[in-house]
């Protein structure tokens, strides 16, 4: 369900007839009646709709999370608010960019639409940038021929299973990943050689091409991204996440802490 598109129809179906009240019936109409109540329950919402269509658009937009591919960043269930505008103002429904106030900076959690298919939204971790030659190697990633700092943390336990957790340092962000010990890794597809990196006797190589963008999940070996189906094209990008706003299963559960918290 295409949400932008259906809040842009109603916006355009109310206003039509907000406009139509305002300008050409309310002057006729006896000053003592009321509006119709069908005037009431179209024209009567289209302020509230506009304020909504105009933040979703170009301000903040909610986001659910459905994948543990960003654990421990963000779980399954987490609504989070995207900024709109970090990576530049586009038009609604079509997408185009009319205006740049930013590009994408390594360790930014980003949404995007997923390349393979544009109506879905994905959201990853931007590991490299236009240019940047990224190695995947050991479970470890080299940026330009120097490796992401990492330090190892406690194990993490979620749902009975255990995990290395690490901590990273990429760009200004500072963010925990997760690996697992018996898994080989989703960098090690064979479907990679064929999506802009070539798998080495170490790991995977990837070369950034102009444009484009390599994501990377923070729960590594459980992630579908970059290595796995390539590399995300700038026209595809939503905004940058910044903000958890709610957690339905920890909530009920009397957790709190991370409400509020994200970047």
């Amino acid at each position: 369900m295409n949400f932008a598109l259906i809040v842009f129809g109603l916006c355009v179906v109310t206003g039509v007839l907000w406009f139509a009240d305002r300008f050409l019936w309310q002057p006729k109409r006896d000053p003592q009646a009321a509006r119709p109540i069908w005037l009431e329950y179209t024209a009567g919402f289209f302020p509230v709709i506009f304020v909504v269509f105009v933040l979703r658009s170009f301000i903040a937009e909610p986001f659910s999370i459905p994948s543990g591919s960003m654990i421990p960043t963000l779980r399954v269930g987490d609504l989070i608010l995207v900024n709109k505008f970090s990576y530049g103002i586009r038009l609604p429904i079509i997408h185009t960019k009319i205006a740049s106030t930013g590009l994408p900076q390594r360790g930014d959690v980003a949404v995007f639409r997923y390349p393979q298919d544009e109506s879905v939204d994905y959201i990853k971790r931007v590991i490299g940038v236009p240019g940047d030659i990224v190695r995947y190697e050991n479970k470890r990633i080299i940026v330009n021929d120097t490796p992401i700092p990492t330090k190892s943390l406690d194990p993490f336990f979620d749902s009975g299973r255990i995990a290395l957790q690490f901590e990273e340092r990429h760009g200004e962000k500072t963010y925990r990943t997760l690996n697992d010990d018996d898994r080989m890794g989703m960098g090690f597809l064979p479907q990679s050689g064929d999506r802009g990196c070539q798998v080495t006797d170490q790991g995977l190589r990837c070369v950034v091409p102009q444009g484009h963008y390599l994501m990377m999940g923070d729960n590594r070996d459980n992630s579908s991204d970059s290595r796995v189906w390539g590399f995300v094209p700038e026209r595809n990008l939503v905004g940058r996440a910044f903000f958890i706003w709610f957690n339905a299963g920890e909530v009920m559960s009397g957790k709190f802490d991370r409400l509020g918290q994200f970047e």
